[in-house]
């Protein structure tokens, strides 16, 4: 009994077929053949003999180096004294006159950077309601990488995260509408 396959009716099952017919359709394949492994490139290999030899904590670093840039660049841009149409604008709107998806988001950063949540909301809602989760997300996922943290994951559903993009399209739409109750939410 012990080391023999056993069927849902607790008994031995039968021997597999050495050799199986494959379906109609399929080609069968020739015993042990397989692809040749391909070498990677000079860069490829550059790149994963870096990634061998840098620390764990390198990543989290490089992607808040990241954000620190991006948020170093709201601060020293100013967008909030700038012109509309000053260098660099959005390219939907430069050529449409419509508000992106993203409007608003570097002054609203801009507004949350200097603690002023009120003023940040108004550019952009959706963004500032998303900062902690993804300042969340970024905590518990570069304490793991880097230092082991167990922290608790937030686990977003695929359902979570589809109604969130939706409710972000709903939002793009609405704040370009020209009507009365859409017009406070053009920026």
């Amino acid at each position: 009994m012990y080391g023999e396959r056993v069927t849902s009716v607790d008994r031995p099952a039968a021997a597999p077929d050495p050799h199986p017919v494959p379906p109609a359709g399929a080609e069968a394949w020739p015993a042990g053949a397989a692809y040749p492994a391909v070498e990677p490139d000079r860069f490829t290999r550059l790149v994963l003999r870096l990634h061998a030899r840098a620390p764990r904590w390198a990543v989290p670093l490089a992607a808040l180096g990241c954000v620190g840039l991006g948020m170093a660049y709201a601060l020293l841009s100013d967008p909030t004294h700038s012109d509309p149409d000053a260098r660099p604008t959005c390219l939907l709107k430069l050529t449409t006159g419509l508000d992106c998806p993203g409007c608003g988001g570097t002054r609203a950063l801009w507004y949350v950077l200097h603690a002023d949540l009120p003023a940040a909301a108004r550019h952009h809602f959706l963004f500032v309601f998303s900062l902690p989760f993804l300042a969340w997300l970024f905590v518990s996922w570069a304490g793991n990488r880097a230092f082991g943290w167990r922290l608790p994951e937030l686990r977003i559903s695929p359902r979570v995260i589809g109604g969130f993009l939706a409710l972000w399209f709903a939002f793009s739409v609405a704040r370009n509408l020209p009507w009365a109750p859409f017009t406070s939410l053009y920026v």
